[in-house]
């Protein structure tokens, strides 16, 4: 408990089993309540090394739902815990769970219901190993997303994330794609509904086990980014009414 209140780690995993020890192991278990681990149809042992490590919510996916679905079982069963605040923690060790403690406090003391680990604050992405393309890709998206969307973030991109319970039964996430754009819909429909959105600076490191998508799988990540702004600033000015943006 944080303050009085339930924090549930969520893990999406899929493939994990090289990284997740040394991700749980560093998860502060005096303020974390419950850990969820879904894999996704993965083809390594990561559910024998979550179930190895004494997780006890693990969701086993009978086929691949891809990225956005994965999160959806983890988001769905969070809530069913009845978390009080809820931090994706991706179990590749790309991000380190050394901030939870910082997330956490930020939305138990009401000071703002979403937290992001931004890579691009400071000099953490390229430093960490982030290839040259995909940083400069990035800068753009995020430039575009700043003026459609009229916010000022450092990154939509990452995948480090803590909500607060009102924040997740606020925004019907369920409709979102199951691709890798559930995030950018998910962020969008966050400002779409008013709620404040704070960054922390966080550290990253690119190597061989940790989760990537490839050229082809970024491409379309990108442009769906493009679309999801595109429709969020029509939705804004009355222009369009999107099902992403309705109340659950």
């Amino acid at each position: 408990m944080i303050l009085g209140q339930k924090l549930v780690i969520i893990m999406p995993a899929y493939n994990a089993a090289k990284t997740i020890e040394k991700t749980y192991r560093e998860l502060p278990f005096d303020i974390v309540d419950e850990v969820i681990l879904t894999d996704d149809y993965s083809s390594d042992n990561t559910i024998e090394r979550a179930k190895e490590l004494g997780i006890k919510e693990v969701i086993i996916h009978k086929k691949n739902k891809g990225y956005g679905g994965n999160q959806k079982s983890c988001y769905n069963r969070a809530l069913e815990l009845e978390a009080d605040i809820v931090i994706m923690l991706h179990p590749d060790y790309q991000y380190t769970p050394k901030l939870i403690h910082s997330m956490a406090y930020l939305i138990a003391n009401q000071v703002y219901p979403v937290v992001l680990g931004s890579r691009i604050l400071g000099k953490g992405a390229l430093k960490g190993g982030m290839p040259l393309i995909k940083y400069v890709a990035n800068r753009f998206l995020t430039l575009f997303q700043n003026i459609l969307i009229n916010q000022k973030l450092s990154e939509y991109h990452t995948g480090y994330r803590a909500f607060s319970k009102e924040v997740l039964e606020s925004i019907n996430y369920n409709i979102n794609s199951d691709d890798f754009i559930f995030d950018n819909q998910m962020l969008s429909q966050i400002f779409y509904a008013g709620f404040e959105v704070a960054e922390i600076t966080c550290p990253t490191k690119y190597f061989e086990e940790a989760s990537s998508i490839n050229l082809k799988r970024s491409t379309i990540y990108g442009l769906g980014v493009l679309a999801t702004s595109v429709k969020h600033r029509l939705n804004k000015m009355g222009l369009l009414k999107s099902r992403i943006y309705q109340k659950k």
